[in-house]
């Protein structure tokens, strides 16, 4: 047996035993294995723990990820059912009763060695599943450190430790690829090329598509409060997530005010030369390298050397840009605090640049709109963008980053993993849930009969076209 192998099967075996939880021990072991992060020093040595051994991103801000994404996932767990019935329709003779889904393999990577791996234990956990960590190598040792945490909070309230694991040092593609395949759930977040070899695994999987997020400036924008939102967004831990602003597109009659906005707010825009220089290092045969990736302005500067006196104080980068694709790689993803900024005519040739863009990457995640503050204009546009664009969620006048993973201020479940639809080659559109780890068993009654008449179904087209 292998050391996958023996993995998978001692979570098998507590699997087991967690099955015949109730729905109050669930929920006691779901809010002990929360405390695992939430509290305060425990977060906090996990926050400087990530960022020492990824060098991504900011321990401040992974410590308010850490607490905030737990936090709202742990309120949005409260209220779940999950075990018994779950919903029943007298109506429909309909019962249903959640289900486990057995040994889930939890894909995971550096960006949030804390947030994610918490995330999909809590999730598994609140439907009775067993899960398997496979996190990024760079990650590892902040996964295990909370795991040790998560055993703790466990043994407090007498739950099997081996519902929470993780895959031995070293962590290897083979070892992954294994865990994938003799799990019976895998949920992956990460590098593209995990999720497709988890979609290819043979084994049920949720995967995520990538990120290059854009939001429009339209005319009608509060133009300081959109500046200081994308402010807060574009720069929290170092532009890490996959919802961070990528670039901006700016309607005309407002492009050079909003320029002043986001300058206003710490935004510094580079020369050609200085653009020059960051293309450089960023981008090597016109793709992202990992220089760069989720480091602060102050290291940007320095390692691609911008001669601007500024450079060193921004607390963003712009950089202007006319076309997208391969040829102009600043379209694409940066994952670090570097804004594209577009100039378009209007709000339909903003629609017209966005949809090119997301041709070539992005398509499926998300847009952002910043307009009126209420009213027709607001619920038009948005609409419009609803309807015409490849994405799965419209982001209007809110702080992007914070928003799209859910947040206290908006209706959208709290998750580190957000679905990008057929568009973003995945086989959901949702934030990932606690229902993605999921079974659910219907019962099925016999209700009394009522038979639709062929002419009432067709009534509309029999009108347009009668029958002899």
């Amino acid at each position: 047996m292998t050391p996958v192998e023996s993995i998978v099967e001692k979570g098998r075996a507590a699997q087991k035993v967690y099955e015949q939880f109730s729905q109050a021990q669930v929920d006691l072991v779901v809010e002990a294995v929360a405390w695992a992060i939430l509290e305060p020093k425990r977060n906090q040595e996990l926050a400087e723990l990530a960022v020492k051994d990824t060098g991504l991103g900011d321990v401040a801000d992974k410590f308010k990820k850490n607490f905030r994404k737990t936090l709202g996932l742990v309120r949005d767990l409260s209220h779940a059912k999950t075990v018994g019935v779950i919903s029943e329709d007298l109506k429909t003779g309909l019962t249903e009763y959640g289900r486990p889904v057995g040994v889930v393999a939890a894909i995971t990577p550096s960006t949030n060695p804390g947030a994610t791996p918490i995330n999909k234990i809590l999730n598994a956990l609140k439907c009775r599943n067993a899960v398997v960590v496979a996190p990024s190598p760079k990650g590892m040792s902040t996964c295990a450190r909370l795991l040790e945490f998560v055993h703790h909070q466990l043994d407090q309230v007498n739950a099997p430790r081996d519902l929470v694991q993780m895959l031995p040092s070293p962590i290897t593609k083979d070892s992954t690829n294994e865990l994938m395949r003799l799990a019976d759930l895998v949920v992956a977040t990460g590098s593209q090329a995990n999720i497709r070899a988890a979609y290819t695994c043979g084994t049920p999987a949720f995967g995520v598509g990538a990120g290059n997020v854009l939001v429009i400036i339209d005319e009608y924008a509060e133009l300081a409060s959109a500046a200081n939102k994308i402010l807060i967004s574009k720069t929290f831990d170092n532009a890490t997530s996959c919802s961070s602003e990528n670039g901006v597109v700016i309607c005309a009659p407002v492009y050079d005010q909003a320029i002043a906005a986001l300058e206003a707010v710490g935004g510094l825009m580079l020369d050609v030369a200085d653009k020059k220089r960051l293309h450089e290092v960023m981008f090597y045969n016109g793709k992202l390298t990992s220089t760069l990736t989720a480091q602060s302005p102050a290291v940007i500067a320095e390692r691609a050397q911008l001669q601007n006196p500024k450079a060193k104080s921004a607390k963003f980068f712009m950089v202007e840009e006319e076309g997208f694709g391969p040829s102009a790689p600043f379209s694409g993803e940066k994952l670090s605090p570097v804004l594209t900024v577009w100039k378009v005519e209007n709000f339909e040739s903003a629609k017209s640049l966005i949809s090119n863009v997301y041709s070539f990457q992005g398509a499926g995640h998300s847009v952002g709109l910043h307009t009126s503050q209420s009213g027709d204009i607001m619920e038009s546009r948005a609409a419009s963008l609803a309807q015409q664009l490849p994405v799965a969620r419209i982001i209007v006048n809110q702080a992007h980053t914070v928003a799209t993973g859910g947040s206290f201020e908006n209706g959208l479940p709290f998750s580190l993993s957000m679905g990008c639809g057929t568009w973003g080659k995945n086989n959901f559109s949702d934030n990932m849930t606690y229902r993605h780890y999921l079974n659910i068993t219907r019962v099925v009654r016999p209700i009394a009969e009522k038979v639709p008449k062929v002419e009432d179904l067709l009534k509309g087209y029999f009108s347009r076209f009668p029958q002899s």
